[in-house]
């Protein structure tokens, strides 16, 4: 990004170039992303004609606010200046690089040089040097006398002391940083602002669990309500859940409503999709009758809370027939030419039940204030986190608005995206404020697939804007490999969403290891998104233990909580993979071997990488298995790994020096 020529208001032209900004997403067109109190580092060029001393400063403030903080910036190599900073509360924020030609360097540098060389006029430079002295002296007067009598009292030192004194003088560190506060900028060029979206904690570290709540019982004889649902919500907690998302909770309608497994014709007990939302009791803003009343939601949103536990709502913006919208707004609905609204299709899919909403129709403006309209109501209700369904399917420009405006009045609010779709569809909607998304996670399988998907997530350029959540179900998606798989690839797809990324969630029925489907299909037998299904989530058998500490290592361990420290280490085995994840600091080290066999052992050695985990190869060093409780004394890059599917499948290690 250059800086730009000077616009008519401008006191002068710029006297600087500052470009090439890193981060910059699409020249500066979508913000980044960052969590309160995490740093970011930046890097631009900058330079100007001649050979002066360049200083730059990196300056940030809060969208609305007046107060810029700053810090000055440092030259790397070949006019590349790097900056740091951070964001000390959630909303949205613009940083911007201020530089000029510092003429206090400039002149002490040359100064320097005319005192080693004895140049004759060293008196004349020192001079020079006062005047500028005074210059900065004017500049502090009006808010620091302090500091403008100091910079005085240097300036008569310099109208005075030899040269060599003069030199002493200038080295003195209090004395630059009176210059730096108070420079001479009159001649500075600030670039463009960029922006940055801060979100709060969770945003980046979450563990989700999904459940309906309709069947919270697990009972396929009685239709549950939000005030049956607080034993399931403590089970989650028990198991070291923090977000607990809801599919749809509105009324559902009753036209065209779908059976047992999806079939067309429901009889009278069947209870619909969730998603074919809209019935006599209305809407969006309204509830499904079954489950309770909005007081009754509110009751256990706050419940919820009162357990450190937040409750995310589906936002699915699909309309049933018997949706109020068809009847009083029919002009946001595709017509057909007999008249009638054309309902959802997904060829070869069929949705008899939906009728999806025209984004682009003559009264659009008011259809998408009415759908922002309905995210604030929930959010005055206590939601603060929204599982968007299908949102590949809406206009890109809508989300951007329906995001910016919600976030402008509750910058609390975590928006995840549910986008199997294209990647740079899926990416666009992170750029645009998602702040999560369903990843590809699901479908990966080998140790190269996931390897190379995982980098591309938390290395590349995606993990200024792309924060992957990663399921290994979902109600949709019953992928093969846990199609009537035992419990151990179960515990190995659950260990590997949970470590590779920050966030992570999964669809109950998984801690007990359900794994029907229906045949020759991604899908569940008996779907739980057209019936009310029987569960005994305490059966024998099941892995509840297991994700209650694997969730209890991540949230004890800080590296845990961060998303871009993901490292891969070598390991000889095709199906054993081995990976790290640090603090900066190096005071929490994480190190995940993990089987993908959940058959057969698999042994062989594993390569470390030991300056990214910030050892050193002369020194042992302390593995200390969290999962299991065991500990080995390993040193150097070089360690034998054996695993097994019905014993020790996997190490979540804490890796300590001797």
């Amino acid at each position: 990004m250059f800086a730009g020529f000077m616009p008519a208001t401008a006191a002068h032209a710029p006297t600087v170039v500052i470009e090439n900004f890193y981060p910059c997403i699409e020249g500066g067109r979508h913000p980044i992303k960052r969590i309160v109190g995490e740093p970011l580092q930046l890097w631009c060029d900058i330079f100007t004609d001649g050979h002066v001393v360049m200083s730059a400063v990196l300056k940030w403030r809060q969208l609305g606010t007046r107060r810029w903080y700053e810090s000055r910036m440092t030259p790397t190599d070949n006019d590349r200046w790097q900056g740091l900073c951070q964001f000390d509360s959630i909303g949205r924020w613009e940083y911007t690089v201020e530089a000029w030609a510092d003429t206090f360097r400039g002149w002490k540098k040359t100064f320097a040089v005319r005192v080693q060389a004895a140049d004759p006029d060293v008196p004349i430079e020192a001079l020079e040097g006062a005047r500028l002295l005074k210059e900065a002296a004017l500049r502090a007067r009006p808010g620091a006398a302090d500091a403008a009598s100091q910079l005085e009292e240097v300036a008569e030192l310099l109208e005075k002391l030899p040269p060599q004194e003069v030199m002493e003088v200038l080295l003195s560190e209090d004395l630059q940083k009176l210059m730096d506060a108070y420079a001479d900028r009159s001649l500075s060029t600030t670039s463009e602002p960029l922006k940055v979206i801060v979100e709060r904690e969770r945003a980046r570290f979450s563990a989700w669990y999904e459940f309906f709540p309709r069947g919270a019982e697990g009972r396929a004889d009685k239709h549950s309500t939000f005030r049956d649902c607080l034993p399931r919500l403590d089970d989650a907690k028990a198991m070291g859940f923090d977000t607990i998302y809801f599919p749809p909770i509105h009324p559902i309608g009753i036209t065209a409503r779908k059976g047992k497994n999806n079939t067309l014709i429901a009889d009278e007990n069947d209870v619909g999709s969730p998603w074919a939302i809209g019935g006599p009791a209305g809407g969006h803003r309204a509830v499904e009758p079954a489950l309770g009343t909005i007081e009754d939601f509110v009751w256990l949103v706050k419940e919820a809370n009162h357990r450190g536990l937040e409750i995310a709502m589906d936002f699915a913006i699909n309309c049933s027939p018997d949706h109020p919208y068809v009847k009083d707004h029919p002009e946001w609905f595709y017509q057909r030419p007999d008249g009638s609204i054309r309902y959802a299709e997904n060829p070869p899919k069929k949705y008899q039940d939906i009728y999806p909403l025209n984004f682009h129709c003559a009264d659009w403006k008011n259809l998408w204030k009415e759908l922002i309209d309905v995210v604030l109501f929930w959010v005055d209700k206590g939601v603060k986190v929204f599982r968007v369904d299908n949102p590949h399917t809406k206009p890109v420009s809508f989300w951007e608005e329906l995001i910016s405006t919600v976030q402008r009045k509750h910058p609390e609010v975590i928006f995840l995206a549910e986008a199997f779709t294209k990647p740079k569809m899926m990416q666009v909607l992170g750029k645009v404020g998602f702040t999560q998304s369903y990843t590809y996670f699901t479908w990966r399988e080998d140790k190269w697939s996931l390897t190379d998907y995982a980098k591309e997530l938390t290395q590349g350029e995606m993990r200024w804007f792309y924060r992957g959540n990663f399921w290994p179900n979902t109600p949709d998606i019953h992928p093969y490999y846990l199609q009537n798989a035992p419990a151990s690839i179960f515990r190995l797809r659950a260990a590997l969403a949970a470590t590779l990324s920050s966030t992570w969630g999964m669809y109950a029925g998984y801690e007990i290891c359900e794994n029907e489907p229906l045949p020759g299909k991604e899908e569940y037998l008996d779907s739980e998104k057209f019936q009310l299904r029987q569960r005994d989530y305490d059966a024998p058998g099941n892995i509840k233990g297991f994700i209650a500490r694997l969730n209890s290592i991540r949230r004890d361990n800080p590296a845990m909580h961060l998303y871009d420290n993901l490292v891969f280490h070598g390991a000889d085995h095709d199906q054993m993979m081995c990976y790290s994840k640090c603090t900066p600091d190096f005071s929490n080290r994480m190190l995940c071997v993990v089987s993908l066999n959940g058959h057969d052992m698999v042994s062989g050695m594993v390569h470390l990488d030991l300056a990214a985990l910030g050892l050193s190869s002369d020194q042992p060093y302390r593995v200390r298995d969290l999962m299991h409780g065991t500990v080995y004394i390993w040193q150097g890059s070089h360690n034998y790994v054996s695993l097994h599917p019905t014993g020790t499948s996997l190490h979540v290690f804490k890796v300590e020096p001797q």
